[in-house]
């Protein structure tokens, strides 16, 4: 089946939003700028949303394990449409216009990573989902940074609620230690990826758990970020 989804790049496909042709990425040139991209004023360390561009005051109170959190997009419609219906609603062939996506926005050069690792599900959640939608647009970022991809490095160990019904204090609460890094990455530059960034408890959470196996640097990339700080 993942065989048949990634040839489906060698063809015009429907655009996702408009139906109109999507050309071989599924998402139409048009379509694509009308997404909100994220604003040059925002937090340098985690994204959300800043009048200066100076480090919020989350950051400045507690500054998080990663290095920086980077997204192309803000989380609002019609890509958290899109990213709803791909993540719940079992749209695993939404996976390739979303890689594709991710990818266009990829940086090249020197800020190639070491090492590429999704965040991981718990076991029981793979299950039930099918697939893992960070691990679905981590294949993508790492064919475009040229680095190698790791979804066995890092293990989720309890089966934690969903970030997505917790307030910011226990969405930190609710990710600690619940990540395991399995073998030492002394010395190396690691980027994390994942479908969405609301407050980066899990990020910060993921990216602490590989810092203290001796990653010497962890930014943390997602295809949207949600404002936090205006929810």
């Amino acid at each position: 089946m993942r065989h048949l989804l990634d040839n489906c790049a060698l063809f015009a496909q429907p655009c996702l939003l408009c139906a109109g042709d999507g050309g071989p990425d599924g998402i139409c040139a048009a379509c694509r700028a009308d997404l909100a991209t994220l604003p040059a004023a925002h937090c340098p360390i985690c994204a959300d949303a800043g009048p200066t561009g100076l480090p919020c005051p989350h950051c400045r109170r507690r500054r998080p394990a990663f290095d920086t959190l980077n997204a192309p997009f803000v989380y609002a419609w019609p890509l958290s449409a899109l990213i709803h219906a791909f993540k719940y609603g079992h749209r695993l062939d939404m996976a390739h216009a979303l890689r594709a996506l991710f990818a266009r926005h990829a940086p090249e050069g020197p800020a190639r990573p070491d090492l590429v690792v999704p965040v991981p599900l718990f076991a029981a959640r793979l299950a039930e989902r099918g697939f893992n939608q960070s691990l679905e647009l981590a294949r993508a970022f790492a064919v475009r940074m040229a680095a190698p991809l790791d979804d066995t490095l890092c293990v989720r160990v309890r089966n934690t609620p969903p970030q997505a019904r917790l307030e910011r204090a226990a969405r930190t609460r609710n990710v600690a230690d619940v990540f395991v890094v399995e073998r030492a990455v002394t010395g190396l530059s690691v980027a994390i990826v994942d479908d969405v960034a609301t407050s980066g408890a899990t990020l910060d959470a993921l990216a602490a758990a590989l810092k203290k196996q001796g990653a010497r640097r962890v930014d943390a990339w997602v295809l949207a970020r949600v404002f936090y700080s205006k929810t």
